[in-house]
């Protein structure tokens, strides 16, 4: 479990960042086009494309590496051993949405596939809205090691606040 897992961060990681370079460079190309008079009409749709899925993809990352915005001013006052309940319970809540928006996403992705993009004729926005669910089923996993791991540490008496945690120190 811990090779796959190990490989999936990996390429997760490299595609979430191919995204975002190819994010900012096409968009830096499509003003520079659209300065010197030769506008890209296909460039929006491919940094939407890039866009949706550098956005979850990167939020599974930072999610996975400990790296969410969190304010822990409160938290941290409180005794070790409930600190790592509320992290449970915070996990817990966050797994109840995103399984909400793996449903809502794989609806959406359906209603979109005959939609396609204004300027990429026969490129489907399917494949926009699929980051969605994907996305959302990735962090899914990541919210389940958690909770997994918060709960190990709990068990086994940790003396150390819970704080940004690697998932995959976890498994």
């Amino acid at each position: 479990m811990k090779k796959p897992y190990a490989v999936l961060c990996k390429v997760e990681m490299q595609v979430a960042k191919w995204t975002l370079f190819l994010l900012a460079s096409l968009v830096f190309a499509a003003a520079v086009a659209r300065t010197i008079r030769h506008p890209m009409n296909w460039a929006m749709d491919v940094a939407t494309f890039l866009f949706a899925w550098c956005v979850f993809l990167g939020a599974d990352v930072a999610m996975r590496d400990g790296r969410l915005f969190c304010i822990r001013l409160v938290l941290d006052k409180l005794p070790v051993k409930v600190q790592y309940r509320i992290e449970i319970l915070n996990y817990l809540i966050i797994a109840v949405f995103l399984a909400g928006m793996i449903g809502y996403g794989l609806y959406l992705s359906y209603t979109t596939r005959l939609r396609t993009f204004q300027g990429i004729p026969g490129f489907s926005y399917t494949w926009v809205t699929l980051s969605v669910p994907v996305g959302c089923g990735l962090m899914l996993f990541t919210a389940v090691l958690k909770i997994h791991g918060f709960q190990k540490a709990l068990r086994s008496g940790a003396k150390t606040a819970p704080q940004g945690t690697a998932t995959t120190e976890i498994i």
